[in-house]
């Protein structure tokens, strides 16, 4: 929910004025609720816990409701976190209930609709992406469910708008007849799913087709799986770096030099004689130079290239299947493919992939991915310094940055996982329909995150940077590399000045990078700057995350691991590489 650009809010949830949307993940409820609650919305922490859920507001009737997004979930049986606030939630009776189903894969919607109508609540049934179930003749009348359940319900493209105004129509009514419902008679789970089972046949206009096998099987099969994984992987990687680097050299980097950076230097150097100001705002390290030259010519190019790609394989379905195909990898170090997409999106951003371990089913899991993100999965920012930093010198030293990362994530989860005590996981995901990428949903998406980027990312490096230009300015910079010689010059054979951005970086990933491109290194040094910085501690917002969803003490210990694993694994690469190279 951080990427569509909602403020952080603590809960301030009202039953008796609250409609719920609820249903399974990936079913459009998110879409739904941007159409009934338009831009102004907001996420909140149910009281006591760390599960977000968006919160936004519609007037019926004349009166204002809070329309919440709830955390999607399979079953109301309490196992996970997002699943025990659902059941707190329905507990303290909304006003309203919106269950949307997915009209591809009914019954398992059916199932839980039957668990939240027995909380005895008004629900409105909604069979969400009906295009899909039309196009493999698998459309199901909602009539049928209204008639056998007693209860309204309609069918949506909630990506196209379509039943929208049916939905507030049939909401209107709902809360005009002062919420009249039928009370529902508690069964046992086989009897819920026996029920399921039966109202899709009834409901079902068209038999289900299951002729031979679908081509899209054959993208969970380790043939041609793995080979096509591979390429698809490939191609990602050469669309963030080619596009990256396209966007910084011919449009990005010409651009803001040509019209703020030279203007503001020429500017500033007209207004202020020659000295300790000057040199803080346009010097080495200069405020209004690096501070604009490093986050939106060097970071924002490969931002913008790796949201586009994360985007497209979000949208077109590929990632649950990419978690399903390597499950097995996965299990070996505890892990189910479903961590897959935590794991991805610790590549965008740490704290969302740190956030989206909630839907792991264990704690055991939840820390081994959130230490996994912590200690050797690069943000994007990071990525876009590694790239800045090595790939026009040396592709190859790139890629082993990369090599390094992945088999740190191997050793780590494997070592985690015979350690730490806990069952195997178990795996249930959802695969769903795999379809071309709408382009303004995906412009839409890679906006609101670029956004994000420059709120929650460019304005703190600026800052940043801006502590750097002072600490280099008024010399404290040559004395904090005076006290770190013998770590960054004889461990790690950096120069000295090498530590100012382990200063800095406690603030920003990306700047335990960017500050060695001023430097003159050589491959060796570069290689060993750039796996320090992998591994070097998680920036302060990683920490407070860390600290917010499990507790203070991990943060620390997770803290204290990856800066002694920095230093050891840097000081191992520089020593050994000056035997040999």
């Amino acid at each position: 929910s951080g990427d569509k650009g909602m403020k952080s809010n603590k809960s301030s949830f009202k039953p008796q004025s609250s409609i719920l949307l609820m249903g399974p993940p990936n079913v459009g409820k998110s879409v739904i609720f941007n159409h009934l609650t338009g831009l102004e919305a907001r996420v909140a922490n149910y009281t006591g816990t760390t599960v977000d859920y968006a919160v936004g507001s519609i007037k019926l009737l004349g009166k204002e409701f809070q329309v919440i997004d709830v955390p999607g979930i399979y079953t109301l049986h309490a196992c996970s976190e997002a699943e025990k606030i659902a059941v707190s939630m329905l507990e303290e009776k909304p006003a309203l209930i919106i269950c949307v189903l997915d009209a591809l894969n009914l019954e398992g919607s059916i199932y839980l609709l039957l668990q939240i109508l027995e909380q005895n609540t008004p629900v409105i049934a909604v069979l969400n992406r009906g295009d899909l179930a039309e196009k493999h003749k698998v459309e199901s009348s909602p009539q049928v469910i209204s008639h056998e359940l007693n209860i309204p319900a309609l069918s949506t493209v909630a990506v196209e708008g379509k039943g929208i105004q049916e939905l507030l129509q049939v909401m209107v009514e709902m809360l005009k007849n002062n919420n009249a419902h039928v009370p529902f008679a508690k069964v046992t789970d086989e009897e819920k799913w026996h029920r399921a089972e039966e109202l899709v046949a009834k409901a079902r206009k068209h038999p289900l087709q299951t002729s031979g096998e679908n081509s899209e099987d054959l993208l969970v099969k380790p043939w041609p799986g793995l080979p096509l994984a591979m390429m698809i992987i490939g191609v990602v990687m050469a669309l963030v770096i080619g596009l990256g680097m396209g966007m910084r050299r011919f449009l990005l980097l010409p651009l803001f030099t040509s019209l703020l950076i030279n203007p503001l230097t020429e500017l500033v150097n007209i207004i202020l004689p020659p000295g300790l100001f000057l040199n803080i705002l346009v010097g080495d390290y200069g405020f209004l130079v690096k501070g604009i030259e490093w986050p939106f010519t060097l970071v924002l190019p490969y931002v913008i290239s790796f949201y586009l790609a994360l985007s497209l394989l979000e949208d077109t379905g590929y990632l649950p299947r990419l978690g399903v195909l390597i499950d097995g990898l996965l299990n070996k170090i505890g892990l189910h493919g479903a961590s897959i997409i935590p794991l991805l999106l610790g590549y965008g951003c740490g704290i969302p992939g740190i956030m989206a371990t909630r839907t792991l089913g264990t704690q055991k899991e939840r820390i081994l991915v959130a230490t996994m993100i912590s200690l050797a999965v690069p943000c994007v920012s990071q990525t876009g310094a590694f790239i800045s930093l090595l790939a026009e010198q040396s592709i190859l030293t790139l890629l082993a940055v990369f090599a390094v990362s992945i088999l740190a994530m191997i050793l780590t989860g494997t070592a985690m996982n015979y350690f730490i005590p806990g069952p195997l996981p178990t795996t249930i995901m959802e695969i769903p329909e795999l379809l071309p990428p709408r382009p303004g949903i995906l412009a839409k998406k890679v906006w609101i995150r670029i956004k994000s980027f420059v709120s929650n990312g460019a304005l703190p490096m600026i800052g940043a940077v801006g502590v750097a230009s002072i600490l280099h300015e008024t010399g404290l910079m040559a004395y904090i590399g005076m006290l770190f010689r013998p770590l960054v010059s004889s461990w790690l054979l950096l120069p000295e000045e090498a530590a100012v951005p382990l200063i800095i970086g406690i603030f920003r990933r990306e700047l335990a990078v960017l500050p060695l491109l001023e430097m003159e290194l050589s491959s060796l040094q570069l290689f060993t700057g750039a796996v320090v910085a992998l591994f070097y501690v998680p920036c302060i917002a990683m920490i407070a995350s860390l600290a917010r969803e499990f507790r203070l003490l991990t943060a620390i210990i997770i803290l204290v691991l990856t800066t002694g694993i920095a230093f050891l694994a840097g000081g191992l690469l520089a020593q050994l590489g000056s035997i040999f190279f």
